[in-house]
């Protein structure tokens, strides 16, 4: 079973920036494309951005202009996938997950626990 260990969430002023983490064990992580995906109140769980194996290529959502402010990476070694998140805004107030990219398959389950993201002043 897939296990995920995230952090690096919290509440932070408008124009901050965060740095999430998502350590994964369990799988093969360096054969699989991941992904950030965050779940705003009431609504559904998103995909934010995605990077390749290899981290050589990523894609971000055109929603709420992330790219350009969030930045997607990993580290192969370490089984780890980051997130920083700069310039946040309100509207990128949600819980933040990882897990593989769904492009390709489906996630693995259950997900995380996940992180809790609050932009507010």
């Amino acid at each position: 079973q897939v296990q995920f260990v995230e952090s690096g969430g919290g509440l932070v002023q408008p124009g901050g920036s965060l740095r999430l983490s998502c350590a994964v064990s369990g799988s093969r992580f360096s054969q699989y494309s991941m992904a950030w995906y965050r779940q705003a109140p009431g609504m559904q769980r998103d995909l934010v951005a995605r990077i390749s194996r290899g981290g050589t290529t990523t894609n971000y959502s055109d929603s709420d202009s992330v790219k350009g402010r969030f930045t997607i990476s990993r580290d192969n070694a370490k089984n780890t996938v980051f997130l920083q998140m700069d310039s946040l805004k309100p509207e990128d107030t949600g819980v933040y997950y990882c897990n593989r990219d769904i492009t390709y398959g489906s996630p693995w389950t259950p997900w995380g626990q996940g992180i809790q993201v609050t932009v507010s002043s």
